[in-house]
C-alpha cells in the first residue's frame, strides 16, 4: 500500500500547495502582508470537518450501532477481518436506508467504524458480504478515510475565497479591484481543479481497497459479485432514495447515482444471467479487452468511484493461476 499512500500525499502536497499560493496572493492584493491568518483560518475549517465528520455521516445516514448479540454474525466477520488486518476492530453499525451498501469512516484507527445498510443485509449472501467488508477494513487500515476527509476540505477553502473575493470584492483603488477579481477568478479555477483532484483520489483508493479485501482473504469474484448485485440493487431505486445519501456517497462501495449505466455494461459479464459473476467469467474478462466510450471517460473523471467495468476488470487480474 505505499504507493496509494504516497499518491494521497503527493496530491495533498500539490493541493495544499496551491491553497497556499492564492492566499498569498489573496493576502497581497488586501494589504495584509502575513499568512498566518489565512493559515489558521484553513486549519480551523479542517479541525471542525475532523471533529464533526463522523457525526455528519451518522445523522445523514441514520446509524445506529450495534452490540455483538444484536448481529453475532455481522460482528464475527467484521472481528476476524480486523484481526487479519492487524487493526482495532471498528464500531459496527448499520444504516436505516435502503440502498444496499457498506461504508467506513472515523478519525483514526481506534475511532474507526464499519456500518452496513439494510439494503446490503438482504441481498450479498455471506461470502459476498465478507468481501464488502473486507473493502470496508482496507480503508480503514489504509487510512484513506482521514486523508481524503483533509483533502475534501481544499475545494472548500478555494470557493469561500473564490465567493469572498468575486461577490464581495473590490478595493481601495481601480487597480486595487481588478486585482482582486482576478484572484478571485483564480480561485474559481483552482476549486474546479482541486474538486477534480479530489475525485482522483477518491477512485485511487477504491482501487487499492479492492485490492486490500483480496489480500484479507477474499477471492476476487466474491467482490466482483458483490458489486455487482450493488449495482443491481441501486438500480432498482428510486430518484428520492438516491438524492438522500448524494452528499456522502464518496464512502459508499460503488457510486449508487451510475447504477443504471453500469448496470448495462455489467449485465455483459454475466454471461449466463445468474445473477453473480462467477469465476469462469472473471476469467473471460480478464482475456479480454474493454472499451470505454468516451462518455464513460469523460463520466469517470467526474466521478468518485472508477468505472465499473474497469474495476472489476482489474479484479480479474488478481485471480491465481
Amino acid at each position: 500500500m505505499f504507493f496509494l499512500n504516497l499518491r494521497m500525499y503527493m496530491l495533498l502536497c500539490v493541493m495544499f500547495g496551491i491553497v497556499y499560493a492564492l492566499v498569498t496572493m489573496v493576502s497581497y492584493s488586501m494589504g495584509i502582508e502575513s499568512f498566518a491568518f489565512y493559515a489558521v483560518f484553513a486549519f480551523i475549517l479542517i479541525a471542525i470537518q475532523y471533529m464533526v465528520g463522523p457525526k455528519l455521516v451518522e445523522w445523514t445516514m441514520r446509524v445506529k450501532y450495534l452490540k455483538k448479540e444484536d448481529n453475532p454474525q455481522l460482528f464475527q466477520l467484521i472481528e476476524e477481518l480486523a484481526e487479519k488486518a492487524k487493526i482495532p476492530r471498528p464500531r459496527v453499525g448499520i444504516s436505516q436506508v435502503p440502498i444496499p451498501n457498506a461504508f467506513a469512516f472515523g478519525r483514526s484507527l481506534k475511532d474507526s467504524r464499519v456500518c452496513v445498510t439494510e439494503g446490503i443485509m438482504r441481498l450479498l449472501n455471506t461470502n459476498e458480504l465478507k468481501a464488502v467488508l473486507g473493502h470496508e477494513i482496507a480503508h480503514i487500515k489504509n487510512r484513506d478515510v482521514l486523508t481524503i476527509t483533509i483533502l475534501s476540505v481544499i475545494p472548500l477553502i478555494l470557493y469561500r475565497i473564490a465567493f469572498h473575493l468575486l461577490i464581495f470584492g473590490g478595493g481601495r483603488s481601480r487597480k486595487s479591484g481588478q486585482n482582486t477579481a482576478l484572484i478571485g477568478l483564480a480561485a474559481l479555477i483552482f476549486y474546479f481543479i482541486t474538486n477534480l483532484l479530489v475525485l482522483y483520489a477518491s477512485r485511487i483508493r477504491e482501487y487499492f481497497a479492492d485490492r486490500g479485501s483480496v489480500v484479507l482473504g477474499n477471492h476476487p469474484r466474491y467482490l466482483a459479485s458483490a458489486l455487482y448485485k450493488l449495482v443491481y440493487g441501486s438500480a432498482r431505486l428510486g430518484k428520492d432514495n438516491l438524492r438522500e445519501v448524494e452528499g456522502i456517497k464518496a464512502f459508499f462501495v460503488n457510486d449508487p447515482s451510475r447504477a443504471k449505466n453500469e448496470l448495462k455494461e455489467l449485465a455483459q459479464v454475466d454471461k449466463d444471467h445468474s445473477g453473480d459473476i462467477d469465476t469462469n467469467e472473471l476469467q473471460s474478462l480478464r482475456a479480454s479487452q474493454i472499451k470505454l466510450t468516451g462518455a464513460d471517460k469523460f463520466f469517470e473523471v467526474f466521478s468518485t468511484h472508477p468505472n465499473m467495468l474497469k474495476r472489476i476488470k482489474k479484479l480479474s487480474t488478481y485471480i491465481k493461476a
